[in-house]
């Protein structure tokens, strides 16, 4: 049987997720802007490792729960290692989303970056729905890759050098055109939501700058340079005529494709280690109020 994807992605995933949100953020959304005062039960679609959870519970009412689904085993055997001494009441699920038996028994329902892998996220986000009790929450954690390529700043480097926003901005249309998998679909996660009927739907931004800089200690400078690079960061396109066909079959001109082959080159070469960069994901965050 072949692997499934994701669980061949841990460290990708463990190493990337700090770049998204700060802690403060996080508890202000739940205190100030959901206002969840009570224990909540929590189901997460997509869970991997169990990050949402360990993200959140530590900052939710005591006695919260925490139930994970996930497609990947070794994902969800990591997830069960790492909460195994935990103070918090968890269960996790190894079935693929688009197919688990849910009750209708939970408090709020949460994705991180799973709708964008999706070709059918409306379809998910009604299973979401089905899954929560009346007036429970729906909360989804989803990308607007173009607003993060629009957020970087390279010292010494002009950004359209480096980032070429209109034959991205193709690229993601086309790519979500051809194989309905969107990395723009957290713009569109309220639209969805109402669609379905939510009520009260409401979004936010991550709200996370990551500013590398040579001052940095050495440590942590070399904590988030590679973080950066797992996000593919600066990194380097690997042969080029295979590069430019994919982008071809993806949708771009030949001088689109050549131009964004150029680009990726020539900020692999100018970011490293001891360079001055800011970047901002700009996470979607969308919520709304399941009322039956």
């Amino acid at each position: 049987m072949e692997d499934y994807y994701w669980d061949t992605q841990l460290e990708y995933l463990k190493r990337t997720r700090d770049l998204y949100y700060n802690d403060d953020y996080i508890e202000f959304l739940i205190e100030k802007v959901w206002k969840i005062s009570e224990p909540v039960h929590m189901i997460d679609f997509g869970c991997g490792y169990g990050y949402l959870g360990l993200k959140l519970l530590p900052l939710l009412p005591a006695g919260s729960k925490y139930t994970g689904v996930d497609k990947g085993q070794k994902l969800i055997r990591k997830a069960k290692e790492l909460f195994a001494n935990l103070p918090y009441e968890t269960e996790f699920i190894v079935a693929d989303s688009n197919e688990v038996e849910l009750e209708c028994k939970y408090d709020v329902a949460v994705s991180h970056a799973f709708l964008l892998h999706m070709n059918n996220p409306t379809e998910i986000l009604q299973r979401m729905i089905d899954s929560v009790v009346d007036k429970g929450k729906i909360i989804c954690f989803e990308p607007h890759w173009i607003s993060g390529m629009a957020s970087y700043y390279l010292k010494g480097s002009n950004q359209s050098q480096l980032i070429p926003l209109g034959i991205l901005q193709k690229l993601f249309e086309e790519g979500a055109t051809q194989n309905g998998k969107d990395g723009n679909v957290g713009i569109k996660v309220p639209q969805y939501l109402a669609e379905l009927g939510v009520q009260n739907i409401d979004c936010r931004a991550s709200d996370k700058v990551n500013f590398l800089h040579p001052d940095m200690e050495e440590q942590e400078k070399g904590r988030l340079f590679r973080s950066l690079q797992e996000e593919g960061v600066g990194g380097e396109p690997q042969y080029k005529e295979q590069f430019i066909e994919n982008l071809l079959k993806r949708g771009l001109t030949y001088i689109e494709a050549q131009e964004q082959f150029e680009a990726e080159l020539l900020f692999s070469k100018v970011f490293h280690l001891e360079s001055t960069l800011l970047y901002t994901p700009s996470m979607r965050i969308t919520y709304g109020e399941i009322m039956r």
